[in-house]
């Protein structure tokens, strides 16, 4: 089940890798500012684009702008429109351009490919997240076509100022949507760096799933991880009683998915995923010996060790609901079995996208984009990337590159913050070296 972590994973930028590599130094900000004079107003003139402020990030002149987006690319002159929001960091129109989306609401790290590239940087927020909405919102109109004809749109407009080679990278959702805007605008993009991408060609087989939690870390980890979801269902009144109290505390609510103890169940079900995409091997010497651990110790340590709480507040229209809209839509989600948690689960059918969004938002599933998108990127995908994480479960399902100068690299042990700095010395060099080869350099 795709999370709310996942946002808060990206748009805390725990895959910038800024760290990684050293990039050329920076002009003064003086300098910077006064090549910008010519840059604003290029932006000005740009049909439908509103420059909303500018302000410095390491010395260059950093954007925040608005494009004007129909709601319906397919009819733009009859559903109304609404503002994209995006940022713009600009050194020099001769640069490279990277185009990163996070896949949710609008991230403002420095990519890992930007400062190995040294290049300028658009950020762009998702259709249909935070302020990048209409003020009545038709759900049918988020789609991964939908959002990649936005960004077509930006690039279109973009690239009337930035001459240089283009790049789009994201991470997780990110990178699904990269993916996409390649599938559909492929003349856009120089090159696509595409980073633990989910791709559940088809919802119905999830064995991928199944065989990584069979098969990550160690057996004695894996059991103790299963022991402790377990326990958590065995000692349902106790656990839901704590998880009752945590939820009044941050002033939760449950209409959503029905019942405080739906949600506890629900959260329970995340709880072994959301451990491996955040955490590691190491973090398995701290699991608790379900059988002997107190209540309060077995409930402590599962919140801080993936049981998030799936709440109103959280996954409706302003929070990560268009996500999960997504997900019943178009995205898929991983129906896992549980097959050691099935005479506990009160609710056989609750672990899936409907189940945590109002009644407004759900709706019927259509893998037609995705699976047409997998066949595609595997056999005319060209100058694409793909990084995973070893013990990522969203790395689980994943890309098949082509052979049409695109590569998959595994960064061992990595979750699902992988990066090209995470992979082996010969993998990262490759990989670096394909990456400014795309870029020109």
């Amino acid at each position: 089940m795709r999370n709310k972590a996942i946002p808060a994973l990206i748009c805390a930028a725990l895959i910038s890798g800024t760290a990684a590599f050293t990039g050329a130094a920076p002009a003064s900000a003086a300098s910077a500012y006064s090549a910008s004079g010519d840059i604003s107003e290029q932006l000005a003139r740009i049909p439908g684009l509103t420059v909303v402020s500018v302000a410095d990030k390491g010395g260059y002149p950093y954007y925040t702008l608005t494009l004007t987006q129909p709601v319906d690319h397919r009819h733009p002159g009859k559903g109304g429109t609404f503002q994209q929001r995006f940022t713009l960091w600009h050194k020099d129109a001769a640069k490279p351009m990277v185009l990163y989306t996070g896949g949710y609401t609008l991230a403002t790290s420095t990519r890992e490919i930007t400062t190995l590239l040294d290049s300028n940087q658009v950020s762009v927020e998702h259709r249909f997240f935070a302020e990048s909405r209409p003020a009545e919102v038709d759900w049918k109109d988020l789609t991964v076509w939908q959002e990649a004809s936005d960004e077509h749109a930006i690039v279109t407009a973009l690239k009337s100022i930035y001459t240089g080679k283009w790049l789009g990278t994201g991470a997780s959702k990110g990178g699904m949507t990269q993916v996409y805007h390649e599938r559909y605008y492929p003349h856009d993009l120089d090159a696509v760096v595409a980073y633990v991408a989910p791709d559940d060609a088809n919802n119905k087989d999830d064995s991928g799933y199944e065989k990584f939690f069979r098969t990550v870390g160690t057996q004695e980890c894996r059991d103790a991880l299963n022991a402790v979801q377990r326990e958590m269902l065995v000692r349902r009144p106790a656990m839901l009683q704590r998880f009752e109290a945590t939820s009044a505390e941050q002033s939760l609510t449950f209409q959503y998915l029905g019942s405080a103890d739906r949600a506890f169940e629900f959260s329970v079900l995340d709880q072994v995923w959301n451990f491996w995409q955040s955490g590691s091997a190491a973090n398995c010497s701290t699991i608790p010996d379900a059988k002997t651990a107190t209540d309060d110790e077995l409930y402590t340590w599962s919140l801080g060790h993936g049981l998030s709480i799936y709440s109103d507040q959280g996954n409706g229209a302003e929070g990560t609901g268009p996500y999960y809209r997504q997900a019943a839509a178009q995205l898929g989600w991983a129906d896992l079995k549980f097959k050691h948690l099935k005479d506990l689960r009160h609710y056989p059918d609750i672990y899936q996208p409907n189940s945590v969004l109002p009644a407004d938002m759900r709706t019927s599933y259509n893998g037609q984009a995705i699976s047409s998108t997998d066949r595609w990127v595997s056999t005319s995908g060209r100058q694409m990337m793909f990084i995973y994480g070893q013990n990522d479960p969203w790395s689980a399902e994943r890309f098949k590159p082509s052979k049409h100068d695109s590569a998959l690299y595994e960064a061992p042990g990595s979750n699902h913050g992988a990066l090209i700095s995470k992979l082996t010395p010969e993998d990262r060099a490759a990989a670096e070296a394909t990456v400014k080869r795309w870029a020109g350099q």
